[in-house]
This record gives C-alpha cells, structure tokens and sequence, in this order.
C-alpha cells in the first residue's frame, strides 16, 4: 500500500524519514538559543568568583556554592559549618510551593470537573472566563491581589462592614498571603489539564459502578480519580514547579519572613551590589532540584505503567 499501513492500522514506513531533521531543525534552534544556551551561561557563571564592585571574574571557583552551603564566619577564615540561612529559604519555598499547590489542587479539581460536565456548547464559555484574568500582566495582578488584601482593601471593608469582623485581619505580609497569591497567579495552569483529562473521561464507568450501589465519594476515589491522574499530576508540576522559583508573589505580598528562593536569586542580579555567581549557584541548585524531582516522578510513572 502506498501509506505503508498495516492491518492495525500502525504505519509500517516513516513518511517524513528523509526530512524529519529538517523538520526538527526549528524546535532544536529554538531550545538551543531560549533553554540550553542560557543554562549553560549561568552554569559557567556558577563557577566565577565575584568582583567586588559588582560583575565577575573569569577566575573558577567553587566559592558560590561553598557560601550556599558553608558559614564560614564573618571574616571567612572559619572552619565549614552548615549555612542553615539559604537552606532553611529553599525548605520555606518547597512548602509555600507545596501548599499553594495543594490549594489549587483543593480549586481546580471540582472547577474543571463542573466545566468537563457542562453541555459542549457552553464548555468554551467557561474556559474563556478561567482565562480572561490572566490576559493581563503578572506584576499588575500581583499588584491588585495586594490592594484586595491590604488592611483598608476591599476584603476587609466587606468583612467589617458585614459585621463578621470587629477589626481588619492582617494579610499582606504574611505566609497566607504569599500562598493566596501564588495559587491566583497559577490556578489555571491546574484547571485545564484536569479538563482536559475529566472531559476524555468516560462516565458510562461512574454510572455502572453506581449501579452497583457505589457511594458517591468511592465512585471518585477508586473510578475517577485514577482515571483522570495523568491531568492532576500534569496540573500538580505546572503550578509546583513556577511558584517554586517565584519572586513577585513573595516581594509584593510577603515581607523578610516569607522570603523565598525565587526572590534570593533575583536580588543576587540587582544593581552593582549584587553577587551573580551566588545568583547563579542558586539557580542550579534550584533546577537540579526540580530536575531529580521530576526524574523520580517519571521513573515512577514508568514503574506503574510497566506493572
């Protein structure tokens, strides 16, 4: 047959074979220029040592991340101990992260379920309205997230003038809200993956099981659940992984006891005081960080698949 198909319908011949590196030339130039060559720069530069009016010296050296993990003393000359200062902010990201996932999680999972369940003509609707907010800017709805939360904000006159409080709460810099604003700022990112795999879902499986005198919550536990795991765990790393480098919801909304990583590496790049090989180190132990956790993810999703 001239399409090389097979009775099974798996093609027997590759079409695109004589022109698939053409094809592919666009995607590798791409991630060349906007991933590879970037991370390679900063891996150089996690090596560099530190001038001291700001910028580098082409000197390599594991001072950077000998200052990460190693307190030294004031005048550096003392013995390594444990620097708990940079370690205790990544363990304060790795929870914020967490927790702002686990609340998007909480959210998004009935959100997407409600518009998979709606009539086709009306899920488009739906979608649209999750995605409108996010049309604008990132810093400019950080920014109103803090005018909503601030003690004279909106939140707070309703809540007093409801008489449900007798003084305003305290929000803004605090951790609740760094985690309100990292699951604003990321929700969708769970929302629609998890649509995506409700909608695909085939609930003729539901009504069978409640045929079978299933309860409501084992039909979700045991059914839908597992069915739709690829669409949780896909929304679960798009919102883990962002709000654990971010930098804006922490500046803006926390103060120096919710500081995060994303926010220590930022102020390592700004003005001539900064110390950009520290920045860099950082930045690579963050994404080595991310790299093995989503390895383990992945090997054990191949373990499942395979058992």
């Amino acid at each position: 047959m001239a399409g090389g198909g097979t009775a099974g319908g798996g093609p027997r011949t590759d079409t695109y074979a004589p022109v698939r590196l053409w094809l592919l030339l666009p995607a590798w130039v791409s991630l060349t220029i906007l991933v590879l060559a970037p991370v390679s720069m900063m891996l150089v530069y996690s090596f560099l040592t530190k001038e001291f009016r700001g910028g580098v010296i082409w000197e390599f050296s594991l001072s950077a991340y000998d200052q990460f993990f190693c307190n030294r003393g004031l005048f550096g000359d003392e013995p390594c101990s444990i620097e708990w200062t940079y370690l205790l902010i990544f363990w304060r990201s790795i929870w914020q992260a967490g927790a702002a996932t686990l609340l998007s999680l909480a959210i998004g999972f009935p959100t997407a379920y409600f518009i998979a369940t709606r009539p086709a003509r009306q899920r488009a609707l739906w979608v649209f309205l999750i995605t409108i907010p996010y049309w604008v800017n990132l810093l400019i709805r950080t920014v109103s997230m803090k005018f909503l939360l601030r003690d004279q904000g909106p939140l707070n006159d309703a809540l007093l003038g409801l008489g449900i409080l007798s003084e305003p709460l305290s929000i803004v810099n605090t951790n609740l809200a760094v985690q309100l604003g990292l699951f604003y700022s990321y929700l969708p990112f769970m929302v629609l993956p998890i649509y995506a795999a409700v909608e695909r879902y085939n609930f003729s499986l539901s009504e069978a099981a409640a045929d079978l005198y299933a309860p409501r919550w084992v039909i979700l536990r045991r059914i839908v659940i597992p069915a739709v795991k690829p669409g949780i765990v896909a929304g679960c790393i798009l919102v883990f992984v962002p709000s654990l480098g971010s930098f804006l919801a922490p500046d803006l909304l926390g103060g120096a006891k919710t500081f995060m990583i994303g926010s220590l590496i930022e102020e390592q790049f700004k003005g001539n005081a900064g110390n950009w090989p520290f920045g860099a180190a950082a930045s690579m132990i963050l994404l080595t960080m991310v790299l093995i956790l989503l390895l383990i993810f992945a090997r054990q999703q191949a373990r499942a698949g395979n058992g």
